[in-house]
């Protein structure tokens, strides 16, 4: 029931502004389109002219009804477009209401209305509190319920100090509290911006967008050339061949020649083409800062993807014991458990979890006085457990950890360290994964193999952007060896180990130095410069605001995978585009068979028809039936073809050529053929109705 409501409501919205949008100030930004209004307008004026000098003519009365709905039908396809986005700013808008903030002046709180807050402003938000303003969180660590602009129900961690530290106005504090500091001045908040651009109230012609108008303008100005020239050429014919033009050649049937063969089809769904592609970014929870980016996703080049979190799961998880000689497996993993109950971490989780599930052990539960845990730090990186005797001696050490810091734990108590250890480690990391060695005392007794495993369907993902000619690149900071074995196991073209934010600029300028365009994915500060760089840079909402806004797009679900459905989606814009053009264009062929039989069909007759009625290939009852037939399916095929642009065509991933040959034969053939049968149509219906003689 809401659905439809919601239905009706961008419908009705969408049909109002195509009346409203019938201003001379509107409709000269489309050329193609302004000259179907001004041919309307004539004709409604010779209709009245007529009207008043006794001579009303109701063929050109119906001219005039057809040409006014072309020009109501393409408002209303752009109406709709817009009308959709609408709809979505509504409800970001009501999370947008007036709210008041904490700030803090001279170490003590004062509530401001939130739009008096400025860059730069501290302000304390607690649990409960809907968040004021855009902000990077500079104390604190808290819960936040993002769902009114991700549309996620479950809250998400915002700390300071890391990569998840921006904060959105309209989100709400779950828990916690914390002292934010002000991004962004009144009125340019993340949220307003987002408003703004959904409602197309700052969306911008995209460059290919701006070459086709100009192209189709180019068209325009040639038919009009030439349908001008018709009525002396009609003169001069007519009086060669002593034939009376006059009553077929009249200014009505000229303007109605003209807008059948001016592109309008493709000219009136321009606008919903580019609004409907920027909705469906937004559909997936992306925000477009321009046209262009979308634009320039379908011609992506490269696709530079980071490893952890986009190719790989980004959480290393325990996936074999490999014992040292003598030591069972079981034996290693009963030590290995008793290393990781004081390790926090996933990896550490992981361990716990592998041992049970493989041999169903349970960890001990130790006498506080009898044991000390040693819980896993960046700066040790190892963990384990100290057995104590009665008397607090160390009795026994394990420990669990990076192999340099337990072949240094090893030595330093006096134990034998095997290179052995080190090709078996050396091993793990060349098929992608993280060796870390388990001693008991001063004695290895194995490792572990820790692996970040692939998500699922990315192989088949990037393939995917292989057959659509794009090469992927994976940048990551891992060592060689690891890199080497991921990028093997994903199947990505290239990739970069160890890698720098200069390292990363530097090889997105080496790439764009070539003529490629390069997308990108990255959420932390040191992303920015690669962002920025990048001709498509996503950037993640959950990241920080200086690589929010360094990037020319933001995932509001902060999902780096998401790039690879963006460059489908830019596809499918250009090939939207590209599949109308061709049918519009393809449309005029059966325009001509119509309109010009009816025109000239008496000239050089002499039996009533001259020898250009034989181009009356669809048998056309009359000049008039053909003539308004072309004019009425010049208009419905607008309203056919809004679906199409708004829905966007399917795009699957295939050569340049394969493609090509597609649009052609569905969308250039189709073109061909569908005005045929409709006017046909048209023309018997009109017939049957009595609608002309």
């Amino acid at each position: 029931m809401k659905e439809t409501m919601r239905r009706s409501a961008i419908f009705g919205g969408a049909l109002k502004m195509a009346f409203l949008n019938l201003s001379p100030h509107i409709q000269w930004r489309n050329p193609v389109m302004f000259v179907t209004y001004v041919g309307a307008i004539a004709t409604v004026a010779l209709v009245i002219q007529g009207a008043f000098k006794g001579s009303f003519s109701p063929f050109n009365l119906q001219i005039a009804c057809w040409l006014i709905l072309t020009v109501l039908f393409a408002n209303f396809a752009e109406a709709m477009a817009t009308s959709r986005g609408k709809a979505q700013a509504a409800g970001l808008r009501r999370i947008q209401h007036e709210t008041y903030a904490r700030r803090v002046v001279e170490g003590r709180e004062e509530a401001v209305r939130s739009c008096e807050l400025q860059k730069g402003d501290l302000i304390v938000c607690s649990a409960g509190d809907l968040i004021p303003a855009d902000g990077e969180v500079v104390e604190g660590v808290a819960a936040v319920d993002e769902s009114a602009i991700t549309g996620e129900s479950a809250p998400v961690i915002r700390e300071s100090g890391g990569d998840r530290s921006a904060v959105t106005a309209g989100t709400r504090l779950v828990s916690d509290r914390l002292i934010i500091k002000v991004t962004a001045e009144s009125g340019t908040s993340f949220l307003a911006h987002m408003i703004a651009l959904i409602e197309g109230a700052s969306r911008q012609k995209i460059p290919s967008e701006i070459a086709l108008s100009i192209i189709l303008s180019g068209l325009t100005l040639i038919f009009l050339l030439t349908v001008s020239s018709l009525k002396l050429f009609s003169l001069f014919s007519g009086e060669a061949g002593g034939a009376d033009l006059s009553s077929p050649v009249t200014l009505p049937i000229l303007i109605s020649l003209l807008v059948c063969l001016i592109p309008t089809t493709i000219s009136s769904l321009l606008g919903a083409i580019a609004i409907a592609g920027m909705d469906r970014l937004i559909q997936r929870n992306v925000i477009a800062k321009s046209g262009r980016s979308i634009e320039a996703a379908g011609d992506i080049d490269l696709l530079i993807m980071d490893k952890t979190g986009t190719i790989t799961m980004g959480n290393r998880m325990a996936y074999a014991f490999l014992p040292a000689r003598g030591v069972s497996e079981r034996e290693l993993a009963e030590v290995a458990q008793l290393a990781s109950l004081a390790d926090e971490t996933p990896e550490g989780r992981s361990i716990v979890v592998l041992s049970k599930s493989l041999f169903g052990l349970r960890g001990d539960i130790f006498q506080a006085n009898r044991t000390k845990l040693i819980p896993f730090s960046a700066q040790t990186r190892m963990s384990g457990v100290d057995f104590l005797s009665p008397e607090g001696q160390v009795t026994r050490r394990i420990r669990k950890g990076a192999v340099q810091a337990i072949r240094s734990f090893i030595e330093a108590q006096g134990g034998i360290y095997s290179p052995t250890f080190d090709l078996q480690a050396r091993e793990i990391a060349k098929e992608g994964g993280t060796p870390l060695l388990v001693s008991d005392d001063n004695r290895i007794v194995g490792l572990i193999h820790l692996k970040d495993t692939l998500k699922g369907g990315i192989k088949a993902r990037i393939e995917e952007m292989r057959r659509m000619g794009i090469r992927t690149l994976m940048i990551t900071g891992d060592n060689p060896l690891t890199a080497a074995a991921i990028a093997l196991e994903s199947g990505v073209d290239d990739y970069v180990a160890e890698a720098t934010p200069e390292s990363k600029l530097t090889r997105i300028k080496e790439e764009q130095a070539k003529g490629l365009l390069v997308a990108m994915a990255g959420d932390g500060t040191n992303d920015a410069p690669a962002l920025a760089q990048a001709d498509i840079g996503m950037a993640m909402n959950t990241g920080t605001q200086a690589s929010r806004e360094a990037g020319n797009m933001v995932d509001l679900d902060s999902n780096p995978t998401k790039l690879i459905e963006i460059v489908g989606i830019g596809k499918g814009l250009l090939m939207t585009r590209g599949a109308l053009t061709t049918f519009s264009i393809a449309n005029d062929l059966a325009k001509y068979f119509a309109i010009i039989p009816a025109l000239f069909g008496g000239l050089y007759a002499s039996d009533g028809s001259g020898p250009l009625i034989g181009l009356n290939i669809m048998r056309l009852h009359s000049p008039e039936s053909a003539i308004l037939s072309a004019v009425i399916f010049n208009a419905l095929i607008i309203i056919a073809l809004i679906p199409l642009a708004l829905q966007g065509v399917h795009y699957k991933p295939q050569s340049a050529q394969a493609l090509l040959r597609s649009n052609l034969l569905i969308y250039g053939v189709g073109g061909i053929i569908a005005p045929f049968v409709g006017i046909k149509v048209i023309d018997l219906l009109i017939h049957g109705l009595g609608l002309t003689h």
